[in-house]
């Protein structure tokens, strides 16, 4: 037993070779054990930061990056005791040997797994900070906590892919790619100006906040409720339900209206009355819209309502008032209903409307050719 256990293959010997294959099985079977109590500790010690998140979901979001790590880890710890084959180590491509592609790929499994692990821990916090933001009524503290997660995401993976390429090509490029950054920051500003000027734009409508999610706004021609906020534009749902994106950029310099904002509604009305209509009619029609206005308590005392004008045809009387009603739906309700009563007081003191006469001339001239 112990000749087999000293049989060198492949330059190590068969005691290596089990001691590997153990190793990795009994990591293998404790590895979620052991992940489990370590995401626990990690969730004890940032509990305080917001008593009602769940110790399941931390755990649920870093349990697999550390199962693959803490193999992984292990692996690359047993096997640096092992003695790379020569029998093996071969030319792949050039002066490359195939021990330098698996160090290789060990190496970028390694970084690939840290990096997997630091976006789980983004999420973790940013899933904190939406179980605050949940608390408050203002939904943008929400759109806050994404945006600022996908911008700290492309930061590690910007981060990760220089790493990456110092793995692969050595400390020699990126520091002559940090060097050129010098050279090319110029060219790389002006050709993604339009991406920078939105990115820019993002950062003032959070911290500006000239409208939120969940407001409706109209800029330019478009006017739709904010659905996202963005890092390069807003999402707008437009009153036919169409999906409109706008840049950051045009939201921050076009003139925009927040109509979410706005505390009251104007309402303006003409009713334009024939001139067979008696005077002490009109005026008796004038008190009483005036009595109607003033019973209605969704409407402002400053109401204006007075004959405004007077033509050859018609009697023109103004109606004007403000509401506090902005929804919709109450808005238009509150209009039918003051139109409605409008027409009653038309019916019960006989007043009409002018009626619009068409006079066609027929021209009856013909040509008789005999």
């Amino acid at each position: 037993m112990k000749e087999f256990l000293n049989t060198v293959i492949l330059d190590n010997p068969v005691r290596d070779y089990l001691m590997l294959i153990g190793v990795l099985l009994f990591v293998s079977f404790i590895k979620r054990y052991v992940s489990k109590s370590f995401a626990a500790i990690l969730f004890r010690l940032v509990r305080h930061w917001s008593p009602q998140l769940d110790e399941k979901d931390f755990v649920n979001l870093l349990l697999r990056p550390l199962e693959y790590f803490l193999l992984l880890v292990t692996f690359m710890v047993t096997i640096d005791k092992f003695t790379f084959p020569q029998a093996l180590n071969v030319y792949v491509y050039n002066r490359i040997k195939l021990q330098d592609v698996t160090n290789t790929l060990l190496s970028l499994a390694l970084s690939m797994s840290i990096i997997w692990i630091m976006l789980r821990l983004i999420d973790f916090i940013a899933l904190v900070l939406q179980h605050k933001a949940d608390l408050t009524e203002d939904k943008t503290d929400n759109q806050f906590v994404v945006f600022f997660r996908d911008f700290f995401k492309a930061i590690i993976l910007i981060l990760g892919a220089i790493a990456f390429i110092r793995i692969l090509f050595g400390n020699g490029l990126v520091e002559k790619i940090v060097a050129g950054l010098g050279i090319g920051a110029a060219a790389l500003a002006l050709a993604a100006k339009e991406s920078i000027e939105n990115l820019i734009g993002s950062f003032i409508i959070f911290f500006d906040k000239p409208f939120r999610v969940g407001d409706t706004v109209k800029v330019d021609s478009f006017q739709g409720t904010v659905e996202k906020i963005g890092l390069r534009s807003t999402r707008l749902r437009t009153l036919e339900k169409t999906f409109v994106t706008v840049p950051n950029k045009k939201m921050v310099d076009s003139i925009l209206d927040n109509l979410s904002l706005r505390t009251q509604q104007r309402v303006a009305l003409r009713l334009e009355l024939g001139t067979d209509a008696p005077s002490e009619k009109v005026y008796s029609l004038l008190q009483d819209i005036r009595q109607l206005l003033k019973n209605n308590p969704d409407i402002l005392d400053n109401y204006v309502v007075n004959l405004n004008d007077f033509t050859k045809d018609t009697y023109v009387i103004q109606i004007v008032f403000n509401t506090y009603l902005v929804d919709g739906l109450q808005y238009a309700a509150l209009r039918e209903t003051v139109n409605l009563a409008v027409i009653r007081l038309l019916e019960e003191k006989e007043l009409k409307l002018p009626s619009t006469v068409t006079n066609v001339t027929v021209n009856n001239n013909e040509n008789n050719e005999g």
